[in-house]
């Protein structure tokens, strides 16, 4: 069988991450191209499928809910990474500081003295309508002041070789797991390619997490107990829930484990009752207390939001950051870093057209077959048009939804994503990505992950990459600066 290899790849006209408009290898992927290349016969192909029996034994598993053919389903994986260079990776990492510290900043505010509506800054028609603002978490301090501690934020390159900011994620983001399982099979799979590129490491990242968790413990315990609040097993993110949990050698809790005494938030034990003091929560904000949200909610803790007003247990990420990630309200991002920071942002916003307002809303109906349309609280690629791939009936029925509930709706320009090599049966062609890098923001500081979740859209000339929607994943090398020592790379 001949070997595969890039000498046919075409990058067409798109912005490729591996070769430049030339067909050249961009900076750190020449290792790769070299040794990919210089594989005989099958051996790329038996290395491909070795990894995905790999992580089909690991159990690395996600759930699409309503898939009559099953619920349970392996998270597709392409052994060709996305390279990052260090360059700019630092540029990244600095836009992704400076956004998280305005978020934070825009959440004390809107829970506290709304200084940013009151100043005309951001309308409070919009904020009044946004169906993730939590009433219920008014006058909240959480400890430190911090309201997100993980975010997972969306970034897509465009053909002008900008980085832009799809979306936050800052109520519970998901997809560490899987990078951190990536890299663990890729490391097994081309170790002389480490070695080689100088590929920065992601395998501290549980230790970095338990330190932002332990960090914001709103008591004085030296040593914290921290604990990961999962809704249980048919949750779509259940395997990453027990993952985290193991890698930080913490409990993984349900609802029915702990119980709420005096405002003081305790876990069932063989031993006793023993105290929580930090819950890394992956239950959505209405579930988590039923004296305070969803009455009927059987995964919470009553009493919950009681003992955390009362500052004795802390909740990361804290109840009502959801608003944040409204995507109205995401169109005010680079103006909230502007309020907040008197900096211009780093990283610019995908420019985003809001349907509430008449002038956009008019351009919207105008321009359906040009644009992306985005329901404001939808996720995991539901509720979207992409205009150039729709069909009339559909456009006429967005149209009408959007008549219908203006300020549920935005609409973006349709963007010419970046592409990366991906194997197709015997040869490699591109396919669309985009990248979620994970940011921690504890009591001291804020670190991001070198690298992230690249999500790479596995149908052809598919411009949506999330797994509920056919897409898959790759590992993200951010290639290390020369200086870096080797005990910091290729781990």
């Amino acid at each position: 069988m001949p070997s595969i290899n890039f000498d046919n790849y075409q990058t067409e006209e798109f912005y490729d991450e591996m070769f430049d408009g030339g067909g050249h290898p961009r900076a750190g992927a020449k290792a790769l191209i070299d040794c990919i290349n210089g594989l005989p016969g099958d051996a790329l192909l038996n290395r491909q499928k070795a990894i995905e029996r790999a992580l089909l034994q690991m159990g690395i598993t996600f759930t699409v809910y309503g898939d009559k053919a099953g619920t349970e389903k392996i998270f597709p994986f392409d052994l060709v990474p996305r390279i990052v260079q260090a360059f700019e990776w630092r540029h990244i990492e600095a836009g992704l500081k400076q956004r998280i510290a305005a978020l934070n900043a825009f959440l004390s505010d809107i829970y506290g003295e709304q200084r940013i509506v009151r100043d005309g800054v951001i309308p409070q028609d919009l904020l009044a309508k946004a169906k993730s603002f939590r009433p219920q978490c008014v006058g909240l301090k959480p400890p430190n002041g911090i309201w997100c501690h993980i975010t997972g934020t969306d970034l897509v390159r465009h053909s002008d070789g900008g980085i832009y900011v799809l979306e936050d994620n800052l109520r519970c983001p998901s997809g560490v797991s899987y990078v951190l399982q990536n890299r663990l099979v890729m490391k097994r799979s081309f170790p002389e390619v480490f070695a080689d590129s100088r590929v920065m490491p992601v395998v501290n990242y549980p230790s970095k997490l338990f330190e932002t968790l332990a960090s914001v413990c709103p008591n004085e315990n030296p040593d914290p107990n921290v604990v990961v609040l999962t809704p249980g097993i048919y949750n779509s993110a259940y395997y990453e829930h027990s993952f985290l949990a193991q890698q930080m050698g913490i409990s993984l809790v349900q609802g029915e484990d702990l119980v709420v005494e005096n405002d003081k938030v305790y876990m069932y034990t063989t031993y006793g009752l023993e105290q929580v003091d930090v819950i890394y929560r992956r239950v959505d904000d209405d579930f988590i207390d039923p004296r305070c949200f969803r009455e009927d909610s059987m995964l919470g803790v009553p009493g919950l939001m009681d003992a955390y007003r009362a500052g004795n247990v802390a909740l990361a990420n804290a109840p009502g950051t959801g608003v944040a990630d409204d995507k109205v309200i995401y169109a005010y991002v680079p103006d909230m870093i502007r309020y907040y920071t008197s900096d211009e942002p780093v990283l610019p916003n995908v420019p985003t057209y809001i349907c509430e307002r008449d002038d956009d809303r008019e351009y919207v109906l105008e321009h359906l077959e040009e644009l992306v349309v985005k329901a404001a609280n939808e996720a995991g690629g539901y509720g979207m048009l992409i205009g150039p791939a729709s069909t009339p009936a559909e456009r006429e029925e967005f149209a009408r939804r959007i008549l219908d509930d203006p300020r549920n709706y935005i609409a973006q320009p349709t963007l010419s994503l970046s592409r990366v090599p991906t194997i197709v049966d015997d040869h490699f062609e591109g396919r669309h990505v985009d990248l979620r890098p994970y940011i921690l923001c504890g009591a001291d500081d804020s670190w991001v992950l070198p690298g992230g979740l690249t999500r790479v859209a596995l149908r052809k000339g598919s411009l949506v990459v999330n797994s509920s929607q056919g897409g898959g994943s790759k590992d993200t090398w951010v290639i290390a600066d020369q200086e870096l020592a080797e005990d910091d790379v290729a781990l």
